[in-house]
């Protein structure tokens, strides 16, 4: 999914030369920031562009997420929804999404999304930001969390038809971070408003 933005636009690639400009920002400017899937925030910057599981036992989304070749790029760290307790619902290894073009592309340019990975969009402060599925291969669901990381909405976004480039399908929320994580995750480990986003360290992309 990508981000929309609040105030501003950023205009991003066009669709036809995405996939070679991705591949540029990966070798030089994905190391700057945290990443997710596609989003338009218009709070920072333009449209951005662009997954699952649960009970409250505590679940490590994470297995085998160390030999994943899937956003190899970006600089990561490990994503923990806990409740009002501070039982967790469950984690993620999200890619972080920190720049106005690393938003923009969001999850667009990603084939798909297992259960332990995500994408994070991080900005400067807290906004009203509206993510849209421009572009998108499968279905994700979007969490809006304030700058304590305190999870203030959530949406199950679906893939869009076939014949749809998913820029009308816009789900709007009020955050700093955005987590994009896979379709009906949040529902699966019941994650709900008021639970918190707790943040480990962030890892570099993997040089190799």
């Amino acid at each position: 999914m990508s981000d929309i933005g609040a105030d501003t636009t950023v205009e991003g690639p066009d669709s036809s030369t995405r996939r070679a400009w991705l591949r540029a920002v990966g070798a030089g400017s994905v190391t700057a920031g945290l990443a997710t899937a596609g989003c338009l925030d218009r709070a920072d910057d333009g449209p951005v562009g662009e997954t699952e599981e649960g009970e409250g036992d505590r679940r490590d989304d994470r297995a085998g997420a160390e030999n994943d070749p899937i956003h190899s790029a970006y600089d990561t760290r490990e994503v923990t929804v806990e409740g009002p307790n501070g039982e967790p619902r469950g984690s993620v290894t999200a890619a972080i999404a920190d720049t106005p073009e690393l938003r923009y592309t969001g999850l667009s340019d990603t084939a798909s999304l297992p259960a332990d990975r995500g994408m994070l969009f991080v900005y400067e402060s807290v906004g009203d930001r509206v993510f849209v599925m421009r572009e998108m291969a499968f279905g994700i669901d979007i969490v809006y969390a304030d700058d304590n990381g305190v999870v203030t909405g959530i949406h199950h976004a679906p893939a869009p038809e076939p014949d749809e480039d998913g820029e009308s399908h816009r789900y709007p929320g009020r955050g700093q971070y955005v987590l994009e994580v896979a379709y009906r995750w949040t529902a699966d480990r019941d994650v709900a408003v008021g639970d918190v986003l707790r943040f480990g360290p962030r890892e570099p992309a993997d040089a190799t």
